[in-house]
């Protein structure tokens, strides 16, 4: 699991030394629940990381929803012509200097971080020889500083390395409904706020591409917060930790934007 290919080295173990850094902090410290606040920390060090990727999303987010009324003449003037009103489209972004595709780079950009932490924690919390686990982890360390001899995975009542589908304690089943909530409350705050009075002429005259849009946002909405909802049920509560946490800064910053824009 710790081999040495291109995922692990470009991702898995930079992350592994990341966590162990903080945990071993919080252990000097004697914090209680070292290990649960170095998966906030790490949260925190990668969310200052994905700040320019996390700007760049917001950045297009708000020229898009300026362009907006100039994208809704294109639809009207070019219905019945789908390939023309695309050639305009494309057009108007060039223009603009926009790529709606940038929109979706902080997406993309955390998935392979999401898998390394993944990896990562089921190296600490799924791994039944715990001495042997420890023992990888410390072979790939790049300081022998660094290295630990034990882990302890509770915080604040929860083992980090259960899940709540087979934790069997009815408390760890507000983790996934938590983490559903929060998911559905960063896309809600995220989503460009519509004018009180738009009308009801612009909803009549939507085409398929406006319904397409409507259908996506409700995918968004509601869909994707149930997805992940279950992933919280069905993943390490450790991992859970690490999502809420980046919702919680993820929610923090679009209110800030929308308060100072």
């Amino acid at each position: 699991m710790l081999s040495p290919n291109f995922f692990n080295t470009i991702f898995v173990f930079p992350i592994l030394n990341i966590l162990v850094l903080f945990y071993s902090a919080f252990l000097f410290l004697k914090l209680p629940g070292a290990f649960g606040f170095a998966i906030i920390a790490l949260t925190a060090f990668v969310r200052i990381l994905l700040q320019p990727f996390f700007h760049k999303q917001m950045s297009t987010a708000k020229k898009m929803q300026d362009l907006k009324p100039h994208l809704d003449k294109l639809a009207d003037k070019h219905k019945g012509d789908k390939a023309r009103l695309q050639q305009e489209q494309l057009k108007l972004y060039q223009q603009e200097g926009i790529n709606p595709a940038s929109g979706c780079l902080f997406l993309i950009i955390q998935i392979p971080i999401f898998i390394a932490l993944y990896t990562t924690l089921r190296i600490f919390l799924l791994n039944t020889d715990m001495v042997k686990a420890i023992a990888g982890i410390n072979k790939v360390l790049y300081f022998p500083a660094l290295k630990i001899s034990t882990l302890d995975p509770w915080f604040l009542g929860f083992n980090l390395g259960f899940t709540p589908q087979k934790a069997g304690v009815w408390y760890y089943y507000l983790i996934p409904l938590l983490t559903a909530f929060l998911q559905y409350y960063q896309v809600q705050v995220s989503m460009p706020k519509q004018p009180a009075k738009e009308d009801k002429n612009i909803v009549k005259e939507k085409d398929n591409a406006g319904d397409f849009q409507k259908a996506m946002n409700t995918q968004m909405k509601f869909i994707f917060p149930i997805l992940i909802g279950w992933f919280s049920f069905t993943l390490p509560v450790g991992l859970s930790l690490y999502w809420n946490i980046f919702s919680i800064f993820s929610i923090i910053q679009y209110r800030n934007l929308q308060k100072n824009g």
